[in-house]
């Protein structure tokens, strides 16, 4: 049985060295998430354990229900932190709390892996996820409502070329698990890392999205 809360973990921790290497000028620069810098990306992946499941149903009523609001919210609330605060603080929670403890922990995992890679792509710095874990992400990210997989994915078979998964029916889309991982994510970055016949349709559906 896959433990996912050892993966939440070390995902984490992960994040939380490599943010320790980053420059100012980088913790400035834009990640794949528009609108957002590594800073305020940084501040979104830990707000709501900060907050706790209470705060984090209140930041959603006060935003009317609406996840984008509640999200800038939570990320308003840590925007006086310096980097080496928000690091302390991915440190602090490497054990996830709240919110994204729900689900097994696949919330922590499987959000904290696609923002983690939204952050390396735009200032080139790759990193191989272990397979264990991009499994586990992939295989949540699909069914996963806040992510919108569905109208992207739907007829197409997606496979991950570097690990065992694969998933649905229909046009192949082929390609390195962290490029399907970002695709099905919605992140155009990665469309040209895939292939296959069921390619051109998800990068239409992706770039509508």
């Amino acid at each position: 049985m896959t433990d996912t809360l050892a993966l939440a973990q070390e995902e984490r921790a992960e994040l939380a060295d490599f943010l320790a290497t980053l420059t100012p000028e980088q913790w400035d620069a834009p990640t794949l998430c528009t609108g957002w810098n590594v800073r305020d990306l940084v501040a979104h992946v830990i707000s709501y354990d900060v907050q706790g499941m209470s705060g984090f149903v209140r930041t959603l009523l006060l935003s009317g229900m609406s996840p984008d609001r509640a999200n800038q919210k939570a990320v308003d609330a840590l925007h006086e932190l310096e980097p080496w605060g928000l690091v302390d603080l991915v440190r602090r929670y490497r054990t996830p709390e709240g919110f994204t403890a729900r689900f097994g922990y696949r919330i922590a995992l499987t959000d904290g892996t696609i923002h983690h890679q939204d952050i390396r792509r735009p200032l080139g710095l790759p990193r191989t996820i272990p397979p264990e874990r991009l499994r586990t992400a992939l295989a949540f990210a699909v069914v996963a409502p806040p992510i919108h997989a569905a109208p992207r994915i739907r007829g197409l078979r997606l496979v991950a070329t570097d690990v065992d998964w694969t998933w649905g029916r229909g046009p192949e889309v082929t390609g390195p698990g962290e490029a399907v991982l970002m695709a099905v994510a919605g992140r155009a970055d990665a469309l040209d890392e895939l292939d296959g016949p069921g390619q051109a349709t998800l990068a239409a559906r992706v770039v509508k999205s």
